[in-house]
């Protein structure tokens, strides 16, 4: 991924497997093969975590998701109505992240790392807003998880969250704004061996 700017394919929206299927396959590891992803399946994990829908349909109400890719190439963000990438920072955090993760060394060795966070949007400053901009982020974090697990399940891929993390450590490596809080880490590749 050479350019600071990347246009990912289209994603399917009709898979070959049963929603069924994909959660009795899902597959936890601690352990991936070298093989790199492709840009396909990048952005199809992306689509899954942030779809498009939630963005028109505003569903995501009082929180805004930010998705990042972290890589050997890098770190780059994920735009969700353009279905791109722009390069964020041209340097790989992987083992930062593990580090910051009380040592994973799986997350190191994953082919690329998704980051999920999250900024609160304005709200109105009644209490209902107030509560909103302190329930709604998890909720919408864990909600990306679970599509990007399944969603990976479906590729074949393996995934563990990882939510237990020093967040001013990766907010640090990452070089994220005070408003945004990193909520998952999601180490994603092809698995060694099933655990």
């Amino acid at each position: 991924m050479p350019s600071s700017h990347i246009a990912l394919p289209p994603p399917l929206i009709d898979g070959q497997l049963s929603l069924e299927a994909a959660i009795a396959q899902r597959c936890r590891v601690s352990a991936y093969v070298e093989e790199q992803l492709a840009a396909e399946e990048i952005g199809q994990l992306l689509w899954a975590a942030h779809t498009v829908a939630d963005v028109h349909k505003g569903t995501n109400g009082a929180t805004q998701l930010i998705l990042y890719t972290c890589g050997g190439d890098g770190v780059w963000r994920y735009h969700p109505l353009e279905h791109c990438l722009t390069r964020h920072l041209n340097q790989d955090v992987r083992s930062i992240l593990s580090d910051a993760a009380q040592n994973r060394w799986f997350i190191g060795q994953a082919p690329i790392v998704l980051v999920i966070s999250t900024s609160p949007r304005r709200v109105a400053g009644d209490q209902h807003g107030q509560i909103q901009q302190l329930r709604y982020p998890p909720i919408e974090a864990g909600r990306a998880v679970e599509r990007v697990l399944l969603q990976a399940s479906a590729l074949g891929l393996a995934s563990v969250p990882v939510s237990e993390f020093d967040s001013e450590r990766v907010r640090h490596a990452l070089i994220l704004s005070r408003q945004e809080e990193p909520m998952y880490l999601l180490p994603v590749g092809w698995p060694a061996q099933s655990d």
